[in-house]
């Protein structure tokens, strides 16, 4: 059985597509060719601070004063040869305005304590300015995951399920986590390897500068690796991420639809697949290993070279008596002090760009638009003066990514406090209409109108406060029967939550269960059933209250019994609410006080039941299809499927 392409096609692909400048599409936040450079992030960075700046500048002050105190160990090593240790120039060469005792021992003890002292301190004022980078780094991840979340959760409809839930999980866990990490890759080790750099410089000017012009040598090799690797390695990490972004969409589809996957015998597939795409991945990781090894054997070779060149040019400096052994140890210690940052972060750079391209996904993520950003502010419905009457003014609407028209100028109006039901075949757009009605989109053209004035006139979410929905395929929360319950009300009282599950016939079986209320029910209500996840939908409606209720096929999963009594409940409901109700089994709207029938996005036919049926249109059409009963197979020949329209 074939299984697709395999990794070594797919990385073959991949490589070939990063070389031809051409338009990718995924379904991540869109793509760009091009990362942002390296100054546009800082500075998105550097926003995102924002408030926690004093801060951070108060630790990078502390970490300026722990590296300088930091600095005098070096020096202490020449002072301990030079005075204390060897015979010249000995404790007499010391100045004689310097308060120190000329005992050699007693200059040892001196100078030990000083050190532990200067050590003591680097080591309290550094630890304090850590804690609070280390704050700041923490607060800024939670603070950019909270905006991600909260601009993803604005995101159109259609965007959203384009991202898919696993990718946009990946982009919330791993991209937006990774923001906090680089106010210590960019900011606070940066300066650490600064102050120390120049710290160390302006020592060895004192001490020789002829030294100093070597050690400058370091500066441009540090720049052509940039140049030639590091800049290179941040594409290459944002493709990294974008694999594991697809890797964990999959992922998630697949356990959300495991039955269906087992029902097919499609494990083995499922899990090449997965397998393929952790190889292309490894394949992508194993680019990146070999563009950062490349930065790694320069390092590996500049710090042995320099070492080298220090000890030659320094050796024949003290043989000529131009330099103590002490200035030598004192200057080739400083030489590593000076490389030892600057190895580490051109040794991290990989891990730098990675971070970097993870925040250039976020930025992407944040710059996509968000519903109806274009309409500005605009008032708050006044709940209590909303009568309810929907229309539809001549409304057309065309999904971004399809062609051509889902409903083509339609004309309804629904008057507070009825009911229209919604006929017609699959595909038809009635649920789209109920969508329009929601406000999840808004016309392509035409408008919809709330109590005469257009619903973009108001504020979206305070007009989605009034609304109630109960759809076929229902969704419950991984948590309890209460909370799902409660989930549009969470100030409701017990006796309301357990009024509401009274109403909608669900208070017998949630008494069954083992915590009764308390139950938690699983992702998507897995441990209920189809009708028992119906009936907390229901009741999770009847809560709400909502002024304009939206009934997609509401009791579909019910057992005759149970329906009846659940159609008694949604007629209390309904009686006062204008009320949007798609149903295919005709039966269940007889008593609708509108029935409009839709086919190809128009409506063609509207009325109450008996004059739909008096007409002998396409509602009667359908509602003869579901009661006659079909024909008697011929011998030998298994009987025929009814499917509902």
């Amino acid at each position: 059985m074939s299984t697709g392409p395999s990794s070594r096609q797919l990385y073959r692909a991949y490589l070939a597509r990063r070389s031809t400048p051409k338009p990718e599409t995924t379904g991540a936040a869109p793509v760009r060719r091009r990362s942002r450079s390296f100054a546009a992030l800082f500075r998105a960075l550097w926003r995102e601070i924002g408030p926690r700046r004093p801060m951070l500048a108060a630790s990078l002050g502390t970490l300026t004063i722990a590296t300088l105190l930091g600095l005098a160990m070096p020096a202490s090593t020449k002072f301990a040869l030079d005075y204390i240790l060897l015979d010249a120039p000995g404790p007499e060469g010391l100045p004689a305005w310097l308060p120190l005792p000329r005992d050699r021992m007693s200059l040892l003890w001196w100078l030990s304590g000083a050190m532990l002292c200067v050590t003591a301190l680097s080591i309290a004022i550094g630890m304090w300015g850590r804690w609070q980078t280390t704050r700041t780094a923490k607060r800024l991840h939670v603070g950019v995951r909270r905006r991600a979340f909260a601009h993803a959760a604005r995101l159109p409809l259609h965007r959203v399920q384009h991202l898919k839930s696993g990718g946009l999980a990946s982009i919330l866990r791993d991209d937006a986590g990774q923001a906090g990490e680089l106010v210590f890759s960019l900011i606070y080790n940066p300066w650490r390897a600064v102050v120390q750099l120049v710290g160390t410089l302006a020592i060895l000017a004192l001490v020789d500068w002829r030294l100093l012009l070597g050690a400058l040598l370091v500066i441009p090799t540090v720049w052509l690796t940039h140049r030639t690797w590091i800049a290179r390695l941040r594409p290459v990490w944002r493709d990294v991420r974008q694999t594991r972004q697809g890797i964990d969409a999959h992922a998630t589809e697949t356990f959300a639809g495991m039955r269906v996957v087992r029902a097919f015998a499609r494990e083995g597939g499922e899990a090449a697949r997965f397998t393929t795409g952790n190889a292309l991945l490894a394949r992508q990781q194993m680019l990146n290993w070999w563009w950062s090894r490349g930065i790694e054997i320069v390092w590996q070779l500049l710090i042995p070279v320099a070492s080298a060149a220090v000890l030659l040019y320094g050796g024949w400096q003290v043989v000529r008596g131009n330099l103590t052994v002490g200035d030598l140890m004192m200057f080739s210690a400083y030489l590593l002090m000076l490389l030892a940052p600057v190895e580490t972060l051109v040794m991290s750079a990989a891990n730098v760009q990675d971070q970097l391209a993870a925040l250039d996904r976020v930025l992407d993520l944040l710059d996509e638009p968000r519903e109806f950003h274009d309409q500005g502010a605009r008032p708050r419905l006044p709940a209590a003066g909303v009568r309810g009457a929907i229309a539809f003014d001549h409304v057309s609407y065309r999904y971004p990514s399809r062609d051509g028209l889902v409903l083509d100028d339609i004309v309804l109006e629904v008057p507070a406090g009825s009911t229209v039901a919604l006929v017609g075949p699959s595909g038809s757009g009635k649920t789209t209409l109920c969508n329009l009605a929601a406000r999840f989109f808004d016309p392509s053209s035409g408008r919809v109108l709330l109590d005469g004035r257009d619903l973009r006139d108001y504020d979206v979410r305070s007009y989605r406060e009034l609304l109630g929905v109960v759809e076929q395929d229902v969704f419950l929360f991984d948590g309890t029967v209460r909370d799902n319950i409660a989930y549009a009300r969470r100030e409701a009282s017990e006796a309301e939550i357990i009024g509401a599950a009274r109403d909608a016939h669900a208070e017998e079986f949630i008494l069954t269960l083992d915590k009764g209320f308390d139950t938690v029910i699983g992702e998507r209500g897995v441990r209920l059933s189809g009708g028992q996840r119906q009936r907390l939908a229901i009741a999770r409606a009847l809560l709400a209250d909502p002024r304009i209720l939206i009934l997609d096929e509401a009791t579909s999963n019910l057992d005759t019994q149970v329906e009846r009594l659940i159609q008694q409940a949604l007629g209390r409901l309904m009686r006062s609410r204008t009320c949007f109700v798609i149903a295919h089994r005709l039966s269940t709207i007889r008593h609708a006080d509108l029935i409009a029938v839709l086919e190809r996005g128009r409506i063609v036919e509207t009325g109450a039941h008996g004059q739909l049926l008096a007409r002998g249109g396409l509602y009667a059409a359908f509602l003869r299809m579901q009661i006659e009963a079909p024909p008697a197979p011929p011998a030998g020949e298994p009987a025929p499927s009814t499917i509902a329209p």
